[in-house]
């Protein structure tokens, strides 16, 4: 049997006791009922730390940063190259493989050798790796690090094994790709040039060799120099001097002239027959001033010359060479076919492009027919065998940053319904005018393993927009799209021009979404603190959306006392009619300017067409209060079978019944307690006005997050700014839906954007930093007087000053004092009155609808929400729902706070459940219907619940539950209804949780964690053993403590870079199974073969076939080079590399196959060669004999 370390039935030691004397962990009504030991429930737990591993499987979305391109024109894959040291190979939808330089040394070139499959990169560094492709993962099998000199340039020959490499000194050094050792051979700088040259050529900028003559090498120097070099002569054939700067050269096929690119804008041509001009010297896109000189232009980075069988007149391609005079021009590439000359504009910079064409060899006509080009932010394929130049639609995710991401949500094994209906609808709304060939780069294989589930990434985005993604195995491809702003008017110009300084013209950015997947119910949380309640329908509709305002804004003017036990109903009628608006307080004689009681952004409130897809139904927002703006919205839920959404921030708590589109409840936190409350609240006095502490908390949070603010673009509302308001609302007066109906009483969903560390509160500190102060009076008149007076009426005031990581945070510090560390979970913050008086706010944290015990006497459950706080409180509100269709659209739900209070180390993060077999228990939900979809007389529309059991049939689970509880510190186990605590971990001492999911593996459960020390930490449950500990990473930028989340089947997910979504797994099982579901990047093509050049052609055209580098380059001949010249640093790719690579049953097979069908392909030529020989042989000693006969008696004068 287990070992458990610790086993209380009411209290436990490490639980915060109330000074008052009242229990940590019970409740404040009901009998205890007798609770089991765990011994006696008995629950075999079949997780084992064996079954878990963490390793990455895939990355989606663009290559952040890119620095370089590649294609193999044989195996058509595709690499992209990034400065953090990243490399993406992609291939056919499915091929896409990401790998990392350790070094993490930014990609300046990469070169494939063509149909080998291996790759060579230059990094920052200077040093050159190869990879080899033929494995599922690329790996590493040589790499080469220059001492000396710095890399700037690298050309390989087709089918060649010798690498030149251009240094900054330009010096021309060649290295063998087969031992990646370098030759001896060297093409020094100052034998390259003239001995009369006074000046350094400056860096190679270009080595090609010439398609007449591969024994000519051609070397540009950035200055203007050209030289061709005669490799067997070793000296130079001519030199040619240019007057403008060098950027780039490009041949004719067939090796009698090329083209430069030049830094003013130009492009020169020159024959091979006279080097001393150049024949042909154009600007592109300079005109000829009136005093005849031409316009100055900007530098051509690149120029591609290629010729086309039918057309006599070739595609020249180039980036940039715009004039200067022409501001604000976006980046273009230039596509120039004869006199035609198309300029195609792009949305971003342009850092590479290449010309896809038919044949890899140089010296035939090359058959252009695509043109790839990366953008800083962008991929795009352009169709050159088209007129009009149309873009090819791009397979791959790479839009996934079209606006920022803000949020993330993962669902694995969704209904196997709800991905071909959501492709559905979007397929409708797809752009147009996409080439109609196919997508060019389709190498590699992949096939869709058998072990598949359907799986749904949601990204929400800056500009109010949400994305679904079908992320079924291994791919991401986008489904549908959903744009929030269409809910709300369009901001006048005069308000966006007085806020546009508040929230970086983001004003519908998601911070929050929470979707049932069943019942297709979808709510999305603005950073307007706004809420938006969708359904999906099949069907286009005419609707008006329902518009619910809330004033969940607390403001405490009167002393508290631990002895206050009654509420004053600040919203609430004695008559039970609709409330009047909360008259003004004392303090509150502001002038009339001052915005009070009105939203952030404002609804449509007509009639509106919504086509099929998500349709708006509901809107809550909260209002602005006495010149406040609203708080960001912490946490929510939803519960499509109990019509429900629940609610929170620093505030309190709210509960809106989406049905009858009612408020059922708003309460402060402190308000839900009533007479429980475990904490004794120090009496304060009252505050002339309050002071944002938010630049404070900022200024502690950017020590440890530095590069937070530069990185994320959108900026969020700091939750250090704790309102220290209270909103009283009577508890009996909640019960009634239409008892908090009016514009005083009115709701606005808040949610909490994992955006910024998490929701966690209580004192904002960094390493470095102290506790901030969050409650002092602002002084009148000061700066922040001024600017609240400037704030347009549309958006809350959020500060450029503030990013994601603003978000109040208890970080380790290591000057707090014994007693702050010991009493940490209570989060105590300074105030007005002493630094060390507890809050009388908390914030709401974490939400959850579940079947549950409200009270320790309840003996069958109930519907309930569990309530998670900053100060690590639980706190269960149980709730009577009518079960009938009928009584539920007329009836009022009752919500009664009982009391019940369960307490933990750190601000609350998730709830689980658990049956006493320690199965997951699921929370209620009800099955989609189609609310616009046509009557059918026979089959009328009922609402159809699964898991909600109404009270009379709930025998069956009346023997109690375990409720898993986790926040940032520790996690317990309780058991239900008698709240006894089974077990605890304390999870974490030095760092804090950041997210939490109870998420099922291997057909069990367990609760994983994420911690901001870039801990992954998994935990059986119930015992809450640890299994894995892993450090994954460490926590750089805000980015990913936002966007990181857990699912089912051993998943995770989080934004790696502003432009990817990195794919995690920490499930041991699919970690072995990675390599089925991986695509194959290498597949066995054979090389096409050269054109016959002709008689004429062979004969005057130059003796290329017969160079022999080997012969030139070797060690025999060149000698070897200086060992200090560059250093070879063998890989991890060879043998263990390709065994770990090829860890799967299949990837073996795979292999094997190939490797026989090598053998057989190079078997079956080898027999036909033996027998040309043979037949050869028999001729010639047919003719010999012949021969011998004929001379046999003649004499020696005859012949």
């Amino acid at each position: 049997m287990k070992k458990f370390r610790k086993v209380l039935d009411g209290l436990t030691t490490s639980s915060p006791v109330n000074p008052g004397g009242s229990p940590g962990c019970g409740s404040a009504a009901g009998t205890p009922s007798a609770a089991p030991t765990p011994r006696e429930l008995e629950i075999q737990e079949t997780l084992m730390s064996e079954h878990f591993q963490i390793c990455k499987t895939v990355r989606h979305g663009f290559p952040y940063q890119p620095t370089a391109l590649a294609f193999d024109p044989v195996q058509k894959i595709l690499a992209i190259g990034s400065r953090s040291g990243g490399i993406r190979i992609l291939g056919r939808p499915g091929v896409d493989c990401h790998s990392q330089h350790e070094s993490g040394a930014a990609v300046l070139q990469m070169q494939f050798l063509i149909n080998e499959g291996a790759l060579v990169t230059a990094c920052a560094d200077d040093t050159l790796h190869l990879w080899s492709l033929r494995q599922r993962l690329p790996a590493i099998l040589h790499s080469l690090k220059f001492n000396r000199e710095r890399i700037t340039f690298c050309h390989l020959p087709f089918q060649s094994k010798w690498l030149y490499v251009g240094t900054e000194r330009g010096n021309t050094h060649i290295v063998n790709i087969e031992s990646f050792i370098l030759s001896g051979y060297v093409i020094m700088w100052n034998k390259a040039i003239e001995l009369s040259t006074k000046t350094h050529p400056g860096p190679v900028v270009h080595l090609s060799d010439s398609p007449k003559d591969e024994g000519k090498l051609l070397i540009g120097f950035e200055s203007g120099t050209i030289v061709m070099w005669d490799l067997r002569a070793k000296r130079a054939d001519f030199r040619i001097y240019y007057d403008e700067a060098i950027h780039s050269v490009s041949w004719h096929h067939e090796g009698r002239q090329f083209m430069c690119s030049h830094s003013d804008g130009s492009l020169s041509m020159w024959n091979m027959r006279n080097t001393a001009k150049p024949f042909q010297v154009t600007f592109p896109h300079g005109k000829t001033q009136r005093d005849g000189r031409k316009e100055s232009c900007k530098p051509i980075l690149k120029v591609e010359y290629k010729t086309s069988r039918n057309s006599s007149e070739a595609f020249v391609i180039f980036s940039g060479g715009l004039s200067y005079d022409k501001a604000g021009r976006r980046p273009t590439l230039t596509i120039m076919h004869g006199k035609a000359i198309t300029v195609l504009e792009m949305d971003y910079p342009i850092v590479d492009f290449m010309v896809l064409c038919e044949t890899p060899y140089l010296n035939e006509v090359q058959e252009p027919y695509a043109v790839v080009v990366l953008l800083e932010k962008d991929f795009v394929v352009v169709d050159l065998t088209q007129s009009n130049f149309p873009i090819f639609e791009n397979p791959y995710p790479m839009d996934v940053h079209e606006s920022p991401v803000t949020c993330t949500a993962y669902f694995a094994d969704c209904p196997p319904d709800i991905i071909p209906v959501l492709y559905s609808i979007g397929a409708k709304h797809k752009k147009t005018g996409y080439s109609h060939k196919e997508w060019p780069v389709s190498g590699g294989t992949w096939t869709v393993g058998s072990q598949t589930y359907p799986e749904i990434i949601i990204t929400g985005h800056a500009d109010g927009s949400i994305k679904f993604w079908d992320a079924t195995a291994i791919t991401l491809q986008m489904l549908y799209k959903l744009k929030t702003s269409k809910v709300f008017e369009k901001p006048k110009t005069g308000d966006m021009g007085r806020s546009a300084d508040l929230v970086e013209e983001d004003p519908y950015a998601v911070q929050m979404i929470s979707w049932c997947p069943q019942s297709r119910i979808f709510c999305v949380v603005g950073i307007s603190a706004h809420v938006i309640l969708y359904r999906f329908s099949k069907h286009d509709a005419n609707t008006i959306i329902t518009s619910l305002e809330l004033r969940l804004q607390c403001e405490m003017e009167d002393v508290i006392s631990p002895s206050d036990t009654e509420n004053t109903p600040c919203f609430s009628d004695p008559s039970g009619h609709s409330p009047q608006p909360q008259p003004p307080s004392p303090r509150s004689n502001t002038p009339d300017s001052v915005r009070d009681s009105i939203p952030c952004l404002k609804v449509k409130d007509r009639m509106i067409r919504m086509p099929p897809g998500y349709q708006a139904e509901l809107v809550v927002q909260l209002l602005w209060v006495d010149g406040e703006p609203p708080q960001q919205i912490t946490c929510l839920d939803l519960n499509s079978a109990y019509g429900l959404l629940a609610l929170g921030n620093c505030n309190g708590l709210a509960v809106v019944d989406y049905l009858q589109k009612t408020i059922l409840l708003c309460m402060s936190t402190l308000e839900l307690y009533g007479s429980a409350d475990p904490f004794q609240r120090l009496t304060r006095s009252p505050r002339k006005n309050r002071q944002s502490t938010s630049d404070f908390c900022m200024r502690g949070l950017s020590n440890f997050y530095s590069d937070s603010k530069k990185r994320i673009r959108t900026s969020y509302q700091s939750l250090t700014e704790l309102s220290d308001n209270q909103v009283s609302l009577d508890l009996e007066r909640s019960k009634s839906p239409t008892s908090v109906k009016g514009p005083g009483r009115k709701l606005s969903l808040p949610t909490d954007l994992k955006t910024d560390l998490d929701h966690v509160n209580g004192h904002c500190t960094s390493p470095t930093s102290q506790p901030c102060p969050s409650g002092r009076a602002r002084v009148p008149g000061g700066p922040e007087g001024p600017r609240l007076a400037r704030r347009g009426p549309g958006r809350p005031p959020f500060r450029k000053a503030q990013s994601a990581a603003c978000m109040e945070v208890s970080l380790p510090v290591s000057s707090l004092t014994e007693e702050s560390r010991e009493n940490s979970f209570s989060r105590s913050r300074s105030s007005s009155v002493s630094s060390i008086d507890r809050e009388t706010k908390e914030a709401v944290t974490t939400l959850q609808f579940a079947e549950s015990y409200g009270r320790k006497s309840d003996s069958l459950p109930t519907p309930c929400l569990w309530v998670g706080t900053s100060l690590g409180l639980v706190l269960i509100i149980p709730m009577s729902i009518p079960t009938d269709e009928q009584e539920r659209q007329e009836d009022p739900v009752t919500v009664a706070p009982t009391g019940t209070v369960l307490m933990l180390k750190g601000s609350v993060l998730r709830f689980g459940f658990l049956d006493c077999g320690g199965a997951l228990i699921n929370s209620p939900y009800e099955v989609w219907r189609d609310q616009h979809a046509p009557d059918d007389p026979d089959r009328p529309r009922k609402r159809k619940l699964v898991n909600f059991s109404p009270s009379s049939s709930q025998e069956a689970c009346g023997d109690g539950h375990l409720a898993v509880v986790c926040s940032e510190r520790q996690a317990k186990v309780f058991y239900m209804p008698s709240q006894a605590c089974l077990y605890v971990h304390n999870i974490t001492e030095s760092s804090f949780v950041l997210r939490a999911d109870v998420v099922s593996v291997s057909n069990s459960v367990c609760l994983a964690c994420f911690c901001a020390n870039g801990h992954i930490m998994i935990l059986s449950l119930p015992s809450l053993r640890p299994l894995l500990d892993v450090s994954y990473l460490p926590l750089t930028d805000m980015r990913i403590a936002r966007t990181f989340c857990f699912t089912n089947g051993g998943q995770a997910l989080y934004l790696c870079s502003p432009t990817e979504i990195q794919r995690i797994t920490y499930s041991q099982e699919m970690c072995v199974n990675l390599q089925e579901t991986l695509g194959e990047l290498f597949t066995p093509i054979e090389t096409p073969e050269a054109q016959n050049r002709g008689f004429l052609k062979g004969f005057f055209g130059g003796n290329a076939q017969t160079f022999d580098r080997e012969e030139l380059f070797g060690e025999a001949s060149a000698g070897k080079a200086s060992r200090s010249l560059a250093q070879h640093i063998p890989g991890q790719g060879g043998i263990e590399g390709m065994k770990a690579a090829a860890g799967g049953v299949v990837g073996d097979l795979a292999r094997a196959r190939i490797a026989l069908d090598e053998r057989g392909q190079r078997l079956g030529e080898l027999e036909e060669r033996t027998a040309l020989m043979m037949t050869s042989a028999e001729t010639f000693s047919k003719h010999a004999h012949e021969l011998m006969l004929k001379c046999k008696d003649k004499k020696w004068y005859q012949f």
